[in-house]
């Protein structure tokens, strides 16, 4: 679970945070004043700081500042009740990750700590290495490496048996066509009769299961009622 330290000298935003994030199943540390936050952010590993500006004691922007130049990169949502570019252009250039207005709502904090928690991830993930000329197929977040028989979803391994990926790479190749059952199992399976068409089904869920965020909500292998299934491209 990612610990989130929300520094505020208001009661009612640290109970309002701490609920929502705690909710979302993030565990929450809390901090008024700032010199105390400093001294937490410096102790403690933190996944994500919510800052406030103006604090008692030391105010957000000399905490930021402070932390960068220790060498701490947590990333660090910052907040002020003020409108003022100015504040906004200085957390930027000191090493804020993004910058909220009050009032604000719980589901745009969230909102904005789950971007800044998929930009880390695209940027520390691994870089893959090309043969030249290869072919390379890209579906949303699935790349495929056809003739290395490899799959990767958001530049993670999708490990994948053979017929899997016959199926995943015949249906990526023919984006946004619909398919019968009996198609699909002509063309990966060469069997000619209906009465296999099962196993198409067996394949997709367990396809779905390896790409799919949510199963019963697919956002690539899509169902055509009555009929059989399509690639869609969720981008």
């Amino acid at each position: 679970m990612k610990k989130v330290l929300i520094v505020d000298d208001e009661p009612s935003i640290l109970l309002l945070l701490s609920y929502n994030l705690e909710k979302e199943g993030y565990v929450v540390q809390q901090a008024e004043d700032g010199l105390i936050a400093y001294q937490m952010a410096l102790e403690n590993q933190y996944d994500f700081i919510i800052l406030d500006i103006m604090l008692p004691s030391m105010n957000g922007i000399d905490i930021c500042q402070k932390l960068r130049l220790n060498h701490i990169e947590t990333p660090i949502l910052m907040l002020t009740a003020r409108d003022d570019e100015f504040d906004k252009i200085i957390g930027l250039e000191i090493g804020a990750d993004d910058y909220m207005t009050k009032p604000f709502s719980p589901r745009e904090v969230l909102a904005r700590m789950k971007a800044i928690f998929r930009r880390m991830d695209a940027t520390n993930k691994p870089k893959i290495s090309l043969q030249e000329n290869e072919e390379i197929l890209k579906v949303g977040e699935l790349t495929i490496y056809v003739d290395r028989h490899e799959v990767y979803l958001a530049n993670e391994p999708v490990e994948l048996t053979p017929k899997q990926y016959e199926l995943l790479l015949y249906m990526a190749k023919r984006l946004g066509k619909a398919h019968s059952r009996e198609q699909l199992l002509h063309a990966v399976w060469d069997f000619d009769f209906s009465g296999e068409t099962r196993i198409v089904d067996v394949h997709i869920g367990h396809l779905r299961e390896k790409i799919e965020k949510d199963t019963k909500r697919p956002k690539y292998l899509k169902t055509v009622r009555g009929f059989g299934y399509k690639m869609e491209d969720p981008s």
